[in-house]
């Protein structure tokens, strides 16, 4: 039964998608990138404070558009009000093609490859456990969320909930090494000196930060389902932040205190060295577990609020009005989160055939987000003198904050454009994937625009 969105969700229920968003694998993996590159504890701590404050200004801006302009299109339809049809649909292209979907399948081979460790699961001599892993999580997970929204949210709060026990529990163990003194002797002694900042090394420290902080924008997409809407998203967004910046802190305390700096810097599974010093072999097994637990609440959490994407799209352009359909007894787009499941699995299909390559593929995107992200920001310039805009959440020290945001998203495009043109995949450069990915958008929207004048 076709129709629109209803305001049912919770405030519990956005803060529990938020942080499943954002809280992913980069967590065990990051800390150690950001250590070596900035040299100092003192300066390590100020980059993860920096990208909470950072992330809590763009989550700012967000309110203000949200609340302006609630809608299941989030950032998709916050473009299409600022620039026109024609730039958000190469957005929510972007997003189907590549950004969400692609997505949901790194993730569900990080989800395969870690459960394989835990359980491994093959056909005879066939090497394919992590494969059918990826497939069962991708279809399980869209079926939770098809058959009602309160289920993938139940589904949410269960696994975010676990992830969040499972950081605690790194935590624990380097509370535990500190107060029994097992831990690394030089980990928290005084430094002989301090190192001297290096700028180009904090900048690229900065960009793991972010991308680790990455994925409270998509609340956007659940604004027209939240009760109370106008409080409750500044709410939403501000507390869970806050919360996961603390948490953040508390994480890299613990590698820091456990390993010391050099020790940080020099792990490559930091996460799993800091519990092994508490768990000892059974240390890998528990690390598994956790990247597993974080990649299924990952995978959940995008799935819900990529599909809504897809369903503006279906709003906007007759062709795809399939898509635009609002199941009203599920409070779900259920055509538009089949298409994404359909999508996604074609992908894990697509990555078990080119392997590792497909991974990279994926990465070599970011410029493409980013630049999308920095339109958003500049939309808030120009959408706040719409009438909308009145009854609105107001970004504080306006216009500075908007500034700082638009211009780190200048920074991360620029930064993830310089590391893209020194890539390649094969023999081809890196950069052109995101172009691909572009030019394909535009051919399509050419061939929709001529079927959506025909459908007139």
């Amino acid at each position: 039964m076709p129709g629109t969105p209803k305001r049912t969700l919770k405030l519990f229920e956005a803060v529990v998608l938020i942080v499943g968003l954002v809280i992913g694998s980069g967590i065990f993996k990051a800390p150690s990138a950001v250590a070596g590159m900035t040299g100092d504890s003192t300066w390590m701590f100020i980059a993860w404070i920096l990208g909470g404050v950072i992330s809590l200004i763009g989550a700012l801006c967000y309110a203000e558009l949200a609340t302006a302009f609630p809608h299941a299109g989030g950032d998709y339809h916050f473009i299409e009000r600022a620039y026109g049809k024609s730039v958000a649909f190469l957005f929510g292209w972007a997003r189907i093609s590549v950004i969400t979907t692609g997505s949901i399948a790194l993730l569900a081979f990080v989800f395969g490859d870690y459960m394989q460790r835990l359980f491994s699961l093959n056909i005879g001599n066939l090497q394919c456990g992590a494969f059918i892993y990826a497939v069962a999580v991708v279809i399980i997970l869209s079926w939770l969320n098809i058959r009602n929204v309160h289920t993938g949210m139940r589904t949410q709060a269960l696994f975010t909930a676990i992830q969040v026990i499972c950081l605690m529990l790194i935590i624990g163990s380097a509370i535990y090494l500190t107060f029994t003194g097992t831990g690394n002797p030089s980990a928290t002694a005084p430094a002989s000196h301090t190192s001297s900042l290096n700028m180009s090394g904090f900048g690229l420290a900065m960009v793991f930060v972010l991308l680790t902080f990455g994925g409270w924008n998509e609340a956007a997409y659940i604004s027209a389902e939240l009760e109370n809407g106008r409080r409750n998203m500044v709410r939403a967004l501000v507390f869970s932040i806050t919360a996961i910046t603390l948490l953040y802190l508390l994480v890299n305390w613990s590698y820091w205190a456990s390993l010391g700096l050099p020790g940080m810097a020099a792990s490559k599974t930091i996460a799993a060295d800091t519990m092994q010093l508490v768990w000892g072999d059974a240390a890998e097994k528990i690390i598994s577990l956790m990247i597993a637990i974080s990649s299924l609440t990952s995978i959940n959490a995008t799935i819900i609020v990529g599909a809504r994407s897809s369903y503006a799209m279906g709003q906007d352009w007759k062709p795809l009005r399939k898509l635009g359909v609002w199941n009203t007894e599920r409070n779900t787009p259920v055509n538009a989160l089949i298409v994404q499941c359909l999508a996604s699995l074609i992908l894990v299909v697509l990555g078990t055939l080119i392997g590792g390559g497909f991974n990279s593929m994926v990465e070599f995107t970011a410029p493409v987000f980013w630049l999308f992200f920095l339109l958003t920001g500049i939309a808030l310039f120009i959408l706040r003198k719409h009438p909308r805009a009145d009854n609105a959440f107001k970004v504080p020290l306006y216009p500075v904050l908007p500034i700082i945001f638009c211009l780190t998203c200048a920074y991360m495009l620029w930064s993830s454009l310089s590391y893209v043109y020194n890539q390649s995949l094969g023999n081809i450069n890196a950069a052109w994937i995101g172009v691909c990915v572009l030019l394909i958008g535009l051919v399509l929207l050419g061939i929709i625009k001529r079927l959506n004048v025909k459908k007139q």
